[in-house]
């Protein structure tokens, strides 16, 4: 997938656990860990809201597009 999720960078910038993120989005652990570990097929949109709201965030900031080429070249 050419979409990656930087959820486990902006948590070590936040100091805050996959647990404490979980309890604040409303969302369970296991899915936070889906999109962590970029097993994730979609996101709505207001769980990337209250993501963005729980790690004063911008979606940029957990949403990195990479290129088919650089994702060949990896």
């Amino acid at each position: 997938m050419a979409i990656i999720i930087n959820i486990d960078v902006m948590l070590a910038k936040r100091k805050m656990s996959v647990t404490e993120l979980s309890e604040k989005v409303g969302v369970t652990m296991s899915n936070i860990s889906i999109l962590k570990n970029g097993k994730a097929k979609a996101i709505r949109l207001s769980t990337l809201n209250e993501i963005c709201k729980a790690l004063d965030c911008q979606p940029g900031d957990i949403l990195e597009y990479i290129s088919d080429e650089e994702v060949s070249q990896n």
